[in-house]
């Protein structure tokens, strides 16, 4: 009968002549060289940053909120929007999608921005009270949606940031949806005396975008508020 393979890579086994503690210092040896070449040809390991997604968000109140509870879904997203990096595609391979390395957000996107969504409804007072999907509180309406896109753009002239989102709002018993919307836009990044861009610049267009989105959004709720009354 066969033996099973194993998924562990096998160590070298010494050979019969060779005493095995010169093998063990030989192969440690080996080790300590591949780490010193490693560290002298990489250099020392970039820093990962971290950014939040916070944007501000330009409201007006609504004259009368509409009854009932809203319930805010998260957001879902596929492929590298769902992570946690900053996602960016060039000009020259415009199918091919890539990651920053060392560029990372304090959340997913797709979960800042529903957190997002949500303070901005309560702030403009759309709905008489705004949950989310861990409060057990009975909810007359939902909105779901799935983030699209959510892409830097650092081949374009000038460099800039997309992002894409559908929602829709349904109502809470029998799932009628209501109102379906899409959601979309740029935004430049800002670019410095040597023509490159920084972090912080690809950040803060991120940040304006998804304000201005999210400000549409409230918007549409409040120019729908008087057929949900």
């Amino acid at each position: 009968m066969a033996e099973p393979l194993t998924s562990s890579r096998a160590l070298p086994v010494p050979h019969p002549r060779v005493p095995a503690a010169l093998v063990i210092r030989a192969l440690l040896a080996c080790a300590l060289l591949a780490s010193a070449l490693l560290a002298g040809c990489g250099g020392e390991r970039l820093r990962d940053l971290y950014f939040a997604l916070q944007p501000e968000v330009s409201v007006q109140p609504s004259p009368r909120p509409i009854p009932g509870t809203l319930r805010v879904i998260p957001l879902t997203a596929q492929g590298f929007v769902a992570g946690d990096r900053i996602v960016y595609r060039t000009a020259q391979e415009p199918l091919q999608v890539y990651r920053y390395a060392e560029l990372l957000w304090e959340e997913p996107p797709a979960t800042a921005i529903a957190n997002n969504l949500t303070a901005a409804l309560r702030a403009a007072g759309v709905f008489e009270h705004v949950v989310t999907a861990a409060d057990p509180a009975r909810a007359q309406y939902l909105v779901t949606g799935e983030l699209n896109r959510f892409e830097h753009r650092p081949t374009d002239n000038p460099p800039r940031v997309l992002a894409e989102m559908t929602l829709t709002l349904v109502r809470g018993q029998g799932r009628n949806v209501l109102v379906a919307r899409n959601y979309a836009g740029e935004e430049p990044t800002a670019v410095g005396a040597d023509g490159r861009t920084t972090p912080d610049a690809i950040v803060a267009a991120f940040n304006r975008l998804t304000g201005r989105l999210i400000g549409e959004v409230i918007a549409d709720a409040q120019r729908a508020a008087p057929r949900l009354q």
